[in-house]
């Protein structure tokens, strides 16, 4: 079992440590290793929440991390991401992830639609025609022929990150209810908050 993240206590004249992202993802893999580019950023980034059996919906995305918050000290700089598909989640499911995000200044929720692999995508194309989840597999494998659940993180360069940035913001218009009618991802607001903006 691993030892727990410490409790830390500011002292005077003792020196911060660095921010901390917490992200639960749905996904066991792909997300994981993408988020690893950003390790040593000048943020600590732990992805949390690994996807089990049975135990991937949105709801126990927002579980483990309601657990993790529970048992560990967040601190007010800190912050705490649900990184979650469209899929073929409920509206209602996905909007309490979304109510969740907005209790607090330090909490986000980022949603692909159809799913995680749209965000890559939009490191290579502005992702137009992406339909349903093959169209984004598709699509994406014209990139990363060997693509197949995981990410060679060798492959994603800076810039390429803010403009899959750029292209998502661009795309993300309208209320969240509209957001989960077109494909679109959200994972740039915590990409930006990590790597800051250009």
């Amino acid at each position: 079992m691993p030892p727990k993240r410490r409790s830390f206590k500011r002292k005077t004249g003792t020196r911060r440590y660095k921010k901390l992202y917490i992200i639960s993802t749905e996904g066991q893999k792909t997300e994981q290793e993408y988020f690893s580019i950003f390790d040593n950023r000048g943020s600590i980034i732990r992805v949390k929440c690994l996807k089990s059996k049975k135990k991937s919906s949105p709801l126990s995305v927002l579980k483990r991390m309601k657990d993790y918050i529970k048992e560990e000290n967040l601190l007010e700089t800190d912050e705490a991401w649900l990184v979650v598909d469209r899929d073929e989640w409920t509206d209602k499911q996905l909007k309490q992830l979304h109510d969740w995000a907005e209790e607090k200044e330090n909490y986000g929720f980022a949603l692909s639609n159809p799913k995680f692999e749209y965000w890559l995508l939009l490191h290579f194309e502005d992702g137009k025609g992406v339909k349903n989840s093959k169209d984004c597999t598709k699509k994406l494998k014209k990139y990363l022929p060997n693509y197949d659940k995981g990410v060679d993180v060798n492959q994603i360069t800076d810039k390429m990150i803010h403009a899959a940035v750029k292209r998502a913001k661009d795309k993300d218009k309208g209320s969240f209810e509209e957001r989960l009618k077109s494909a679109g991802s959200t994972v740039y607001k915590v990409v930006e908050k990590i790597v800051g903006k250009k």
